[in-house]
């Protein structure tokens, strides 16, 4: 088998007994697998290159016939042969009884090795003879002449003793088993058909070999031994044979019957070229190439029997305190703008600071009541488009402004609402390719919005065109911008009046909310459920006329939006916001401007509070006793545990009551879920529960010591909200409810939550409207409850306490961790002293259909690599 690769027979040439038994090594390595096919051609090559010299490369003569037919270059051997040979007649050696044999013989060869049959058996002996063939589109020669010699090498051998198939049928199968796509063109005037008999059979047994050989390894494909392409000649016309989309070495002029027979037929080569692409093998998926073998590979988890399971009865629906009847309560949140604004237009309603943490403007209702008009009217009076009005009652607004400008926000948000459109407060885009404006823009068109508000200011920092306009932002609709500065709005005519309705089921506004995947969806607030959520938020802070509260959130969205903008209106109180980039430069401005103003009420987050205790060494005058309610509006964060306490030992001593701290939870769907009260209010005591993170895992409560790393302590984020129904389901399938020690999902039944995803009707239906069974099945409602996001459980004192969010969630070996709670343990293992600012990021990574959680800690500037080895290494723990 070797000698044959080579090109001829080498019991015609005498070879020294030593090359013969490196020949024999080279193929006993090459059978264990020791070295590859191409190492062992090379190898063998070399050993047999002083006994069997071959020729390589272009014979200029060839390519000078190939170029120009007919041309008197041609090889002598060539043209003998084709002077010697009728066009017609067929050459003796392709017969098909001398084929019949030669494979015959080589199945009997195979069934002596009994070895399994190759799935790929493709003729290397019938070829249609080279004098006969007939290229099937001649139209296309010259075009193909280069691509044909472009395909590979054309070999010649000197050896005329010999067949022409041997040394062509020999480079056939080398070609194909190094996936070379040299093409071989042999010509011998002393070729006798006599010889074919014993010629195919020598073929016959070097296929028979190769076929053997290539089984040897299980896992390779059987060889394709049809890739060495002839180059076909013809005396009278001599062009090439189109060989576009033909795979390498493929015989245009060879078909195959159903039962594998090849027939010599002529076949257009767009026919052919469909076939070839049918044949070729589609490639997989490239996710196939990994996740296949590994579904066979990966070990499936096994529930442990040990784990805990919960043990508790199945809990009740919980209601909370019912509504109170407030007698002079407006009957929407414009009924009461419009009376504070025509009652009482010089009370302040909202005051602005600047990064220096002075007051620059002071909003009165009398101000906002008159510029909010001045925008309504604009709006639905002075903007037009073909002499229609840009803006009709129900269209949807973008409401664009910076966080240091909450005085423009509230004008154009409640000019939106005195014009009965549905504004949609959405961030400052800060490059035109921003990767989440691109999420807020398709919100955007989702929503059909086709006006941006905003100011002067803020438009003058956008990127703009080469026109002066501002940039239509990837992703984003196309935008009519207006500047609601004063001098662009008009004053409304004497006969106009808005139209101040009672709160319908109308929508009032959309917030909007990044899922965990990154995408923008619009939550929208009905009138209606924005009365009630003031009238519940109200009720439970125990909001009075005239109070201060001071804002440290984004007054555009949850928490910020509905203390400070909403509800703060309602009951006529003076708003102190801080801009984000006061807190930067000066994280104790909030506590400062609380001491200042003599604020009843503050709305911070964990992450102010934690910031505020790093600056606090520089003041000493400093007395929070005038606050009675310190919202911490992410009080649902397992790690804000650590912020208040913290907070409460430093403040203590400068006025702050512990009963004053008051964490609350909410969600974008559901509003305000929860919220703790001081005991003036009939809150009461707060509650803190040592649970075992492991028992957690497996969504069971158990009570743990706090002498261990692996417990997380969570505080109560207080009681229901005034007329609200809560209960806990589980997360996965069916709603059922859970048992009492056993955490699920909080959902919230309640005239103040969220309506609709809007335009996405299907996650609407299975988040706003879940109907939560028992065990048996039956609903505990006719109810509707809304899936709040938020995953926790009912303690003692009928307090809800909440461990982290549906967002969070990462399966690790079917148990469950929250994104929150790795953060409150990396967090309590060293507070204050390794974690910059509190600047953890915990996600997930898919490895093998499981999570694999990613912890990134931003570390103190002055942090040693000693430090953060020691720090990760109790983390770990």
């Amino acid at each position: 088998m070797a000698a044959e690769r080579g090109g001829c027979s080498l019991e015609a040439v005498p070879l020294p007994p030593e090359v013969r038994e490196s020949l024999a090594e080279l193929e006993l390595e090459l059978s264990e697998g020791d070295i590859t096919q191409k190492g062992y051609e090379k190898k063998r090559a070399k050993l047999l290159a002083r006994y069997i010299p071959l020729i390589q490369g272009v014979d200029p003569s060839l390519q000078a016939e190939n170029r120009i037919p007919g041309s008197s270059q041609a090889t002598a051997a060539v043209s003998k042969q084709q002077k010697a040979r009728s066009t017609n007649s067929r050459d003796e050696r392709f017969r098909s009884d001398v084929h019949t044999e030669a494979v015959q013989a080589a199945l009997a060869k195979y069934k002596e090795r009994k070895m399994p049959m190759p799935s790929k058996r493709r003729s290397v002996l019938v070829h249609s003879s080279v004098e006969t063939y007939t290229p099937p589109d001649t139209s296309s020669a010259s075009e193909d002449e280069g691509s044909l010699r472009r395909q590979g090498r054309i070999t010649s051998t000197p050896f005329q003793s010999h067949s022409s198939v041997e040394p062509w049928l020999n480079r056939v199968i080398q070609g194909s088993s190094t996936s070379s796509s040299a093409s071989s063109t042999s010509s011998h005037p002393g070729g006798k058909p006599a010889a074919a008999s014993s010629t195919a059979t020598a073929a016959a047994t070097v296929l028979a070999d190769l076929m053997a050989h290539a089984q040897l390894d299980n896992h390779s494909a059987p060889p394709d031994v049809t890739t060495g392409l002839v180059e076909h000649l013809h005396h009278e016309r001599p062009q090439v044979a189109s060989v576009r989309g033909i795979p390498r070495g493929y015989n245009s002029s060879i078909l195959e019957t159903a039962d594998g027979v090849p027939v010599n037929s002529r076949v257009s080569s767009k026919i052919q070229q469909l076939l070839n692409t049918l044949k070729r093998p589609k490639r997989p998926p490239l996710k196939e190439f990994f996740v296949d073998d590994f579904e066979e590979l990966l070990e499936v988890q096994q529930p442990d029997p040990n784990q805990p399971k919960p043990e508790g009865d199945q809990m009740t629906v919980l209601k909370g305190e019912p509504l109170g009847v407030v007698t002079n309560w407006p009957p929407s949140l414009l009924a009461a703008l419009q009376r504070w604004g025509t009652t009482q237009p010089k009370t302040p309603c909202l005051t602005a600071l600047d990064t220096t943490g002075k007051a620059i403007y002071t909003l009165t209702y009398g101000k906002l009541w008159s510029r909010s008009l001045k925008l309504a009217y604009t709006l639905l009076n002075k903007l037009t488009s073909k002499n229609e009005p840009l803006l009709k009652p129900g269209h949807r607004v973008a409401l664009v402004f910076p966080n240091s400008d909450p005085v423009m926000f509230m004008v154009a948000f409640y000019g939106c609402l005195l014009a009965d459109l549905v504004p949609v407060p959405i961030e400052v885009p800060l490059t035109r390719k921003d990767a989440g404006s691109q999420q807020i823009g398709f919100l955007l068109g989702s929503c059909g919005v086709t006006l941006a508000l905003t100011t002067d200011v803020c438009q003058k920092g956008l990127p703009k065109a080469q026109t002066g306009e501002v940039v239509t932002f990837k992703g984003w609709p196309r935008l009519v911008w207006f500047v609601i500065d004063g001098k662009h709005l008009a004053k409304p005519a004497k006969d106009w009046h808005p139209q101040v309705r009672d709160a319908s089921a109308d929508i009032a506004y959309i917030e909007y909310k990044t899922s965990k995947e990154g995408s923008a969806m619009g939550i929208t607030i009905s009138h209606a459920s924005m009365l009630a959520h003031c009238h519940a938020l109200t009720q439970s802070c125990g909001y009075s006329e005239a109070e201060t509260l001071t804002n440290v959130l984004d007054f555009k969205r949850e928490a910020g939006l509905w203390h400070g903008v909403l509800t703060s209106v309602m009951n006529r109180m003076h708003v102190v916001s801080i801009p984000y980039a006061l807190m930067k430069v000066n994280p104790l401005s909030w506590i400062q401007k609380v001491c200042s103003y003599k604020a009843r009420v503050a709305v911070v987050k964990s992450r102010d509070m934690h910031w505020s205790l790093l600056a606090q060494r520089d003041q000493r005058d400093v007395n929070l006793s005038s606050l009675r309610m310190l919202i911490v509006a992410d009080g649902a964060n397992p790690w804000s545990i650590s912020s208040c306490d913290a907070f409460l030992n430093v403040f203590q001593s400068r006025g702050l009551r512990p009963e004053v701290i008051c964490p609350c939870a909410s969600s974008s769907e559901a509003l305000t879920v929860a919220i703790r009260r001081p005991p003036d209010l009939g809150g009461p005591p707060p509650g803190k529960a040592v649970l075992s993170m492991n028992c957690l895992s497996y969504s069971v409560i158990r009570v743990d010591t706090e002498e261990k790393l692996s417990v997380l302590t969570v505080q109560d984020v207080g009681q229901v909200m005034p007329g609200a129904n809560v209960c806990v389901v589980k997360v996965d399938g069916t709603p059922y409810l859970c048992k009492t020690d056993e955490v699920g999902e909080i959902c919230v039944n309640s005239g103040a939550t969220g309506t609709a995803y809007y335009g996405l009707l299907g996650i609407t239906k299975n988040v706003f409207e879940t109907i939560p069974v028992t065990a048996a099945g039956v609903p505990v409602s006719a109810q509707p409850f809304t899936r709040t996001g938020l995953l926790g459980f009912i303690g003692p004192d009928s307090l809800v306490f909440v461990v982290g969010k549906l967002d969070g969630l990462m399966v690790v070996n079917i148990r469950k961790h929250n994104a929150d709670d790795v953060v409150a343990t990396a967090l309590a293992v060293e507070p204050m002293k390794f974690v910059y600012r509190g600047r953890i990021a915990v996600f997930s990574v898919t490895v093998l259909h499981d999570d694999r959680i990613v912890l990134v800690a931003e570390q103190r500037p002055d942090a040693s690599e000693e430090d953060s080895f020691q720090w990760m290494s109790r983390v770990l723990q």
